[in-house]
């Protein structure tokens, strides 16, 4: 049987699931955790913090002397590569994700998350540099594949059978399953000035992202953790702003290159995800999620979440969180850019925390662990500072999210100072939200040197006025000027990132940049 065959029966499979029975067993399993929560299996004795890092592939360059537009062109990942590198698949071909040990909070234990990134990157960067490759850490890309559209890439998709497959997407069930679920109607990516029409969800294979994870050591303490991560979530992202652009060749013909500089977001990955997400689901499961009060309204928010592919019931395997498989899967689709997880291989692992979704990938290493630091430091230290920014309204903490997608650093946002005074001052807001995560990290062990050092990176942005996307922006302007036209000056500023990225993303800093 082919590969293509195999991946058709597994989508038929899948789709052949009675969806109210998968609901059901959704629920049933959720009284199941619901349960260990009362039980304490959830709690553990300190805070936890973990990472996801997500890459693409390009080609190095090395084989590109007559021709420019091969250089850094996007590349497929050979699926034995990816195996050989010890990182997983994600949604595209193109696309690389690792995660990490679990580690305590800690000077020692974000040490050790640094050295895990550094150390694993580096023998994936030295295993694909035989094959002509490189890995970016970016927030999405704009260089297609050499001889290709980016369009062409996204869009090609075939029919196996009446499944439909796309082209260029990872050979997992669950990815393609998303693809033939619900009507027929095609999904759409829309971002300022791209409309993108497409038979599977692979336009969401344009971004990538960093995905820092803290565990908390009480499970009964996620509802306020979670309320201040909701809080914190637009100003973070503004400081990691880092996809103004989408590939030329997708933008609609009534936007210039000026209109896109003006009119455009700074952080399109955010529209790319809720846009193709959203495309065939009646609610908006991509979305800024509602603060909840208690730690079981957690748990039903997940469980009673639209399903999108409803899978078949696993075989099983030891693993503690087995006994909600189900619930573990419909998780799988709980798109918040800030989510709760309750999952655990044992009962001693078992554990409830949040992902914290909002950030792109960074240029380098050590400014993506600044915000795992920075997260980690403010889930500790706001609670039990009892900061009074956990009163800012909901609607606001939302308003200030998509203000940051907008506008990056230069959006207006609303804060709570520690003195419980309402500001929308941007210097005032990230002295007291850099100096809280500092104070975290003292608590959770740093010296005040250290903690220092981990935030020293947003440090930098905030008193430069600088972010990656602004420094994109810089870049192309600058080249628009020099007479170069718009696709040249965004896939050349793109060269240009990945250049400066080679010599500082495992041991330098975007400040040297």
């Amino acid at each position: 049987m082919s590969t293509e065959s195999a991946l058709a029966d597994g989508v038929r499979e899948a789709l052949a699931v009675d969806a109210e029975e998968f609901a059901a067993r959704a629920e049933e399993e959720a009284e199941v955790v619901k349960q260990g929560l009362h039980d304490g299996a959830f709690d553990n004795h300190q805070s936890i913090v973990g990472f996801e890092y997500e890459f693409y592939a390009v080609a190095d360059g090395r084989w590109s002397e007559e021709s420019r537009a091969g250089e850094y062109a996007l590349m497929r990942v050979p699926r034995r590569l990816l195996e050989l590198m010890g990182f997983e698949k994600e949604l595209g071909l193109h696309n690389a994700e690792m995660s990490t040990s679990p580690q305590p909070l800690s000077d020692h234990g974000l040490r050790a998350q640094l050295a895990e990134v550094r150390a694993r990157l580096e023998a994936a960067e030295n295993t694909a540099g035989v094959e002509g490759m490189r890995l970016v850490s970016d927030g999405v890309w704009t260089i297609p594949p050499a001889g290709e559209t980016a369009r062409g890439y996204l869009t090609d998709s075939v029919d196996l059978d009446g499944v439909t497959v796309a082209a260029n997407m990872s050979d997992a069930v669950r990815y393609h399953a998303m693809a033939n679920a619900g009507d027929d109607a095609p999904v759409a990516l829309e971002a300022p000035g791209v409309t993108l029409r497409a038979d599977t969800v692979m336009p969401e294979s344009l971004i990538t992202s960093i995905q820092p994870h803290y565990q908390v050591a009480q499970a009964d303490t996620l509802p306020v953790h979670f309320r201040y991560a909701l809080r914190i979530a637009g100003p973070l992202l503004a400081l990691g702003v880092n996809s103004p652009f989408l590939p030329p060749d997708l933008y609609d013909d009534d936007w210039d290159a000026e209109r896109v500089l003006e009119e455009g977001a700074t952080e399109n990955r955010v529209h790319v995800f809720e846009s193709v997400l959203n495309a065939r689901t009646d609610a908006d499961k991509v979305r800024f999620p509602h603060d909840f009060h208690d730690v079981e309204t957690a748990v039903d928010r997940i469980a009673g979440d639209e399903t999108m592919v409803p899978m078949p019931e696993s075989d099983g395997t030891d693993r503690f969180d087995d006994a909600f498989a189900t619930f573990r899967t419909k998780h799988g689709t709980y798109w918040r850019w800030v989510r709760p997880v309750f999952e655990g291989a044992s009962r001693s692992s078992a554990n409830a925390r949040i992902e914290f979704r909002p950030v792109p990938a960074q240029p380098t290493v050590r400014d993506s662990i600044a915000f795992q630091a920075a997260f980690a430091g403010l889930m500790g230290a706001l609670p039990r500072h009892e900061h009074p920014v956990i009163g800012l309204e909901w609607e606001t903490a939302r308003d200030n999210f998509y203000a940051a997608v907008a506008d990056g650093l230069d959006a207006e946002m609303e804060w709570i100072g520690y003195d419980g005074e309402h500001t929308t001052d941007a210097t005032e807001m990230y002295e007291d939200l850099l100096d809280h995560a500092a104070a975290g990290l003292r608590t959770a062990g740093c010296s005040e040197a250290e903690a220092e050092s981990w935030l020293a990176p947003l440090r930098y942005r905030v008193d430069g006025g600088i972010t990656p996307a602004g420094w994109k922006r810089a870049g192309v302007r600058s080249r628009l000027s020099d007479g170069e036209s718009f696709a040249d000056a965004v896939h050349n500023t793109q060269r240009a990132y990945i250049e400066r990225q080679a010599d500082t993303l495992i041991d330098g800093g975007f400040s040297e940049w």
